[in-house]
Order: C-alpha cells, then structure tokens, then sequence
C-alpha cells in the first residue's frame, strides 16, 4: 500500500483551503487503472480522466470522437485504483451543449456508473444553464476556458488563446460567472500568464493552468506527455519528467534479442519437474 493510501481524501473543500493557503495544487490525467494507483500513491492531488484519452488511448486527432461510455469506462478503471486524490472526469462532447437535461443525465450515469467525484465541462456563458442543472443533483462542476480542445473545429487551431483585449475581457467575465453558477474549480488552458494571474485574483475558486504561466493556484498536465511516452506533441508549457518511450523500445527490443537467441527464458526462469 502506498505511503499515501492512509492520508486524508482530498475533496472540492480541501481545494478551497488549498487555494486560500496559497498551497499550489497538482493535477495530473489518467486513463486506467494501473498508472492511476502510480499517480495516486505518488501523492497527486486531483486525477483528472480527460477526454484527451481520445488522443492517447484511441488515437484519434481529436477529443471529438470519445464516447460517454468510452469515458465510464476509463473512470471505472482509474476509480479502483484511487485512495487519495479527487476524481475529476471530462464530459465529452456532446454530452452537455445545449441541452441542460442530456447534461444532468450524463453527469449521473458518471458519478453512479464509475463513482467519481466531479464532472468537468469546456466552455463559459455558452453553457451555464448546463452546468447549473448539473449541481441541482449535488454533483461537483470544474469549469474549463480558454483553449477548449471539444471547439478545435470552431477555433481552426491549438494557439494561445484571450491574446485580443475582447476575448480576454469575455474570459474574465466567464470565469465570474463560473464562480457564481458554483463551480469548485477552473481549468484555464494556454493563456497568457499575465491573463491567468488576473483571473486567478478575480475569483475564490482555485484555477489550475495547463500553458497559463506560473501564478494559477494549480496545473495540470496530460500524464503520458509528462512520462515520454507520447512524443509527437512538445508544446511550450510541457515539461517532460521522463523518455519513457525511449525506454520502452530499448526494453522490448532487448526482449525479442534474448528470444531470440535461446537466452530468454533462462534455467533460473524455468521450472523443473
């Protein structure tokens, strides 16, 4: 058992005196149950099951195509391995826009199919009513703004977003709003940093930054992006702990040498009779 599975479970409230404490809080996604149990023993604070397992579970371009039962699914396997940390899962798109109810209806079917702790929704005014319908059912909401991958169509790129005086006004506003419709948290996404530090003064609700500079209450990164294993993506923002992949193919390539040459298994990795 990990030296962390007797610490006290973190939830939106230990969040909260995080925040006025000025204890900075760390985020990381997971996909499954294995890695998950890594994060969680390594002390992590809040898991996230993003929808960017499209990406690197699936292997799609694009969060777009993921599934609210492809999202269960994942949170099921990462909720059996968490002791600690807050279970955050995305509502993929989809799931919520427009429609207040198809909203509530998927944020119970996450939180009783895969017993996590809160539902995390993309967007700002746009999707208020939804998010308000959502805590009606005592169900926690982290709010996103900023880049929102599920509107990659709509925007035509990844780039920094709120860079033009409107659009950062309006992220402000919407971050106000966040805060007043209840959400626990906000996810600001590849923003200007001197925009995150003046969002993250303008609320009570803890902000974590993914590419939004250093003055967030928190971050997050994607959990492989950060170990080395997917090697295709380099932003700005990411800092890459590890070369797992590199690793990885050295070990592999080691196993299929040793099999190859009679060396694998060896009289220690046999049986006798």
């Amino acid at each position: 058992m990990s030296v962390h599975a007797q610490a006290k479970k973190v939830t939106t409230h230990t969040l909260q005196e995080m925040k006025r404490s000025g204890e900075k809080i760390t985020m990381l996604t997971a996909y499954d149950y294995s890695l998950a149990r890594l994060v969680d023993g390594a002390g992590v604070d809040v898991i996230l099951v993003g929808d960017s397992a499209s990406n690197v579970m699936a292997g799609q371009v694009t969060t777009v195509p993921i599934t609210l039962d492809h999202m269960i699914y994942h949170a099921q396997c990462v909720e059996r391995a968490v002791d600690r940390a807050l279970i955050v899962v995305d509502l993929p798109f989809g799931t919520y826009q427009g429609n207040s109810k198809q909203a509530l209806d998927s944020s119970i079917r996450i939180m009783k199919e895969a017993a996590a702790h809160a539902v995390k929704l993309e967007g700002g005014a746009e999707i208020v009513e939804s998010i308000k319908r959502i805590l009606t059912a005592g169900i926690p909401v982290m709010g996103h703004l900023g880049l929102t991958p599920q509107s990659i169509y709509k925007f035509g790129t990844y780039t920094v977003r709120a860079k033009e005086d409107e659009e950062a006004k309006k992220l402000i506003e919407d971050a106000k709003l966040l805060e007043e419709a209840g959400c626990f948290a906000i996810v600001l996404e590849k923003i200007p940093k001197d925009l995150a530090k003046k969002v993250s003064e303008s609320v009570n609700i803890p902000t974590i930054g993914i590419g939004a500079g250093p003055d967030t209450d928190g971050q997050v990164l994607v959990l492989h992006d950060l170990l080395g294993i997917t090697m295709d993506f380099s932003p700005r923002f990411l800092r890459r702990y590890l070369n797992l992949a590199e690793d990885i193919n050295n070990a592999i390539g080691q196993y299929c040498q040793d099999v190859r040459s009679g060396d694998f298994p060896n009289e220690s990795e046999s049986y006798s009779s």
